[in-house]
């Protein structure tokens, strides 16, 4: 029985007892230099229980708490067993080889009391990190032996959450198959980093090692902070045939709480190669190895450590597959004529809410039952209407088609968030298309077409080119300045990973929702009568967390909870604290809910959760919004809420409130006493300006027109508001649908002077470019204006009058 191995000495055959992650790892380290660590595997996880008794405390715990597959039963499993496991001491034996081990990599690395990560790695495909969403299973900057034990055991815990204890039985995986092995690796400290093609992403030459590096850590390259030097490497010579060293005013560095900061940089340095030339090329050698391994192009992340010396500080700590040329070349492959597939017709039209094509076969589903009996990966969801319940469900569909709902529903807003496409208010999907057979959803002309009329791969193509890959999009944000702010509305923390390289300058619209429903799942109201709401703080914070410190130090403007009473009655136990309102979209909802004595105590818990984010966890770049605000009195008792919880608006936090509802556009000036800025809900605002309920399909279907963000009333009420509230010296964002789908209200929105625009992820780089296009012709006039007005006056005195009347503001 071997208690650890060292990742040099296992590779992918080896998962068993080094889980997926571990095994995967020491495949790399066979081929280039990882960060030095071992694993402790999962025989010694074994041995662990076995040797404490642990194994048949398990089992009896299960056993008596875990009957019927209630939610709360698994919590207090999860909570007795993890308590087990973390305040258990380790079997002498296994102690002594975790200190030897810790012991021989400070030999390794030379480096007294090394940071290392203690992270999970699970031993199936069945238990992945990745089925327990939000879970933190990775710990960083851990140093000396007692701390790597200790983080050991809460890895090994994590097994036990009750996340996965559910998810275990839902898919009958026994308990004590489920394993985990624990990886210990040197923490890098990043004197410089960044990453390596092996093909040059701007033409796809393969001829070529591209390698793009800056001084710290490598987020300051995937994310844009810098422009970083960029080295061209031939392959078969391996000469350097072109570099362009840039200047670097900052570094993106980590601090001893581990936290991730942005350090300004001494001229001289700033303007330094952050790479050796024997470091590029060898850096271009270790790529070349795992393209020739891999059998296809790579897109690689590395680091250099400062405490080491080269060559065996140069550290490969992520491997992908290229993208966007390899796959391009696949869809050239696959566009040749014979393999087309003949155009069917068109069976279902609707309104298109969420762009891209899919290919899959349909599944009616009509209730959650029927979803969680019928719907598979990659199937097409058809359904009347969704809500949050329907989420799990839809994050496995390939495209959502539904009867009712505009592209302001649940079910397009969603979509958008998933990226994938979606047609809604079609009025008779459910009864039209049929159980099993094929369909083409595009989701961007609003139309289901019988048979594959797109191939698989194509539609997977079209979705990559809604979300263009980090290279491009790096180019884009370096080239594309705008003094107007372009953020990103998101719902699902977990998306975060997927889009946090994108080139918006934060996110203008958090919907906690997501987390309240996905996350926690149950009424917060419910949650207080159990004496359970430390569970409702602590999941929200971890999921505003995940985000915040994913974009740091970016804003993140987290909306306090929407949900209507339809929508609160879903979550376990809402129906006794949940009213039945003829129409919830106008109901008890928003501020109006929070300062209510019904439901004040659970508002308590949000502000509790935000308070531990930007406390507890550090994370400043958290601030908040009210939705709904119909009074100045309501937003009144909101501020006093505030200042109850310790939460005081001040240059750091910013309290905004959501301008939807249309008393706010008449009376701007007495909101802005209680809030630093506001952000327009167009989707609301136009429902309430223009009369139309947002989910009335019918209505649309007759004529678009009906709800239109462009209509003239609408765009008077958002142009009052960004006038009025700049006078008072408040910021105005906007945050609905309109600006993502309609690039003329973005031109609109830039020469009304608003300060942010937050857009859906697929709109990011249309937004940006429009934006700057935008900045640049309202430049081009004023300019103009001067120059004719200069033509007309040539006094000196009075060409200050002309700059004060076209730009504000004094005469210098």
């Amino acid at each position: 029985m071997r208690f650890i191995r060292w990742l040099n000495e296992i590779g992918k055959k080896d998962i068993l007892i080094a889980g997926g992650k571990g095994a995967n790892l020491g495949e790399v380290a066979r081929l280039v230099q990882v960060p030095p660590g071992f694993v402790i595997t999962t025989e010694a996880f074994q041995h662990f229980l076995n040797s404490t008794g642990l194994r048949e405390k398990i089992k009896e715990i299960l056993s008596e708490f875990i009957v019927r597959g209630d939610p709360d039963e698994y919590e207090k499993a999860s909570i007795s067993i993890r308590n087990l496991i973390e305040n258990s001491p380790l079997p002498s034996d296994l102690e002594q080889d975790i200190v030897d081990s810790y012991k021989k990599l400070i030999e390794i690395t030379g480096v007294p009391n090394v940071a290392v990560a203690v992270r999970s790695s699970a031993t199936a495909e069945d238990i992945p990190e990745a089925s327990f969403a939000g879970q933190q299973d990775t710990y960083l900057n851990v140093r000396g032996v007692e701390n790597v034990i200790h983080y050991t055991k809460k890895v090994w815990s994590s097994l036990y959450t009750a996340r996965a204890l559910y998810y275990r039985d839902r898919m009958g995986i026994p308990h004590e198959k489920s394993l985990m092995a624990v990886v210990v690796q040197k923490l890098v400290n990043a004197r410089s980093a960044g990453v390596i093609f092996t093909l040059d992403p701007t033409n796809g030459d393969r001829s070529k090692v591209v390698i793009e590096a800056s001084w710290g850590l490598g987020e300051g390259v995937v994310k844009g902070i810098v422009t970083p030097d960029e080295f061209v490497v031939d392959k078969k010579t391996l000469k350097i045939v072109e570099r362009r060293i840039s200047v670097k005013k900052v570094a993106v560095v980590r601090d001893e709480a581990g936290l991730v900061k942005e350090k300004e940089l001494p001229p001289d340095l700033a303007s330094k190669p952050s790479l050796t030339d024997e470091e590029v090329v060898e850096l271009a050698k270790m790529a070349i190895k795992l393209e020739e391994y891999y059998g296809y192009p790579v897109d690689v992340e590395f680091s250099v450590d400062a405490d080491m010396e080269y060559p065996k500080n140069l550290f490969i700590v992520q491997v992908r597959p290229e993208t966007v040329w390899s796959r391009r070349e696949e869809a050239k492959e696959a566009a040749k004529p014979k393999e087309e597939v003949a155009v069917g017709t068109v069976v279902v039209r609707g309104i298109p809410a969420s762009p891209g094509v899919a290919v899959g076969e349909a599944k009616v589903c009509l209730t959650l039952e029927d979803a969680k009996r019928k719907l598979k990966r990659g199937d097409i969801l058809v359904t009347k209407m969704t809500d949050p319940d329907w989420v799990p469900y839809m994050r496995i569909a390939a495209a959502i088609v539904t009867d009712e709902g505009g592209r302001t529903s649940h079910a397009a807003i969603v979509s958008r968030e998933l990226g994938i496409p979606a047609v809604v208010g079609t009025g008779n999907a459910t009864s039209v298309l049929k159980d099993g057979v094929v369909y083409t959803v595009d989701g961007s002309k609003g139309v289901v077409t019988l048979g594959a009329v797109a191939k698989r791969e194509e539609a997977k193509a079209v979705e990559v080119a809604a979300a263009p890959p980090k290279e491009i999009i790096l180019h884009i944000y370096r080239s594309i300045p705008t003094g107007t702010k372009v953020y990103m509305n998101l719902g699902e923390p977990e998306k975060i990973d997927e889009y946090k390289d994108l080139p918006f300058d934060g996110i203008g619209l958090m919907r906690i929702e997501f987390v309240i429903s996905s996350w926690v799942g149950e009424h917060p109201l419910y949650l207080l009568s159990m004496g359970q709401e430390e569970k409702f703080v602590s999941k929200m914070a971890e999921g505003i967390a995940r985000v915040a410190s994913a974009i740091y130090p970016r804003p993140v403007v987290v909306r306090f909870s929407d949900f209507k009473s339809n929508e609160y009655r879903g979550l376990k136990g809402g129906e006794q604290f949940e009213p039945e309102e003829r129409n919830p979209m106008l109901g008890w909802r928003g501020v109006s809910r929070y300062i209510s004595p019904q439901y004040k105590r659970a508002f308590r818990l949000e502000l509790k959760a935000i308070r531990k984010v930007r406390d507890e966890m550090g994370l400043t770049n958290v601030w908040v919004m009210a939705p709904f605000v119909r009074t100045v009195w309501e937003a009144e008792e909101f501020a006093k809420l505030l200042e109850e919880e310790g939460l005081r608006r001040d240059r750091d936090f910013k309290v905004w409130a959501m301008a939807e509802v249309p008393s706010i556009s008449l009376m701007v000036e007495e909101f802005a006493e209680y809030f630093d800025g506001f952000s327009i809900g167009s989707n609301d605002l136009t429902q309430l300006v223009l009369g139309v309920d947002r989910d009335n399909d019918f209505l649309v279907r007759i004529n678009p027109k009906y709800f239109d963000e462009r209509e003239a009333p609408v765009l008077k009420a958002i142009y009052d508001i960004i006038r009025r509230a700049h006078k008072l010296g408040r910021t105005v964002s906007i945050c609905g649908q309109g600006p993502s789908v309609y690039p003329q209200l973005v031109e609109f929105l830039v020469r009304a002077g608003i300060d942010s625009i937050s857009v859906n992820p697929d709109a990011v780089l249309q937004t940006r470019v429009i934006v700057a296009s935008a900045e640049m012709k309202l430049l081009r006039e004023r300019l103009d204006a001067i120059y004719y007005a200069l033509y007309k006056k040539d006094e000196g005195e009075e060409f200050y009058d002309i700059l004060k009347k076209v730009f504000g503001g004094s005469k210098y």
